[in-house]
């Protein structure tokens, strides 16, 4: 079963090719993901790696946690599960509900 990370406090310079093979070291990458802008298309300084196994992320946590990646400490742990976005729509203005 793989293993999703957080990897925070990236340089706005660095590539997926890049941070995919700094995470090559700790083993099997099975996807990386820079989050980037909507609207300007820069790095938000942060990414999300998937690792093939769980043992793998746990090594890549130990190895890579705190170590400097062009020139940032990397801040690396397991991700958090993605909580659903929405609810119920009310629509309208409050103002206009008077």
């Amino acid at each position: 079963m793989s293993q999703k990370l957080y990897v925070g406090n990236l340089p706005f310079g660095a590539s997926e090719e890049a941070l995919k093979n700094l995470f090559a070291e700790a083993g099997t990458v099975e996807s990386v993901k820079i989050i980037t802008d909507t609207y300007s298309g820069r790095s938000r300084g942060f990414g999300f790696v998937e690792m093939a196994s769980k043992e793998e992320g746990e090594k890549a946590i130990s190895l890579l946690n705190g170590k400097t990646f062009m020139e940032r400490a990397l801040v690396v742990n397991e991700a958090k599960p993605q909580k659903k976005k929405g609810g119920e729509f009310r629509g309208g203005r409050r103002d206009r509900d008077r």
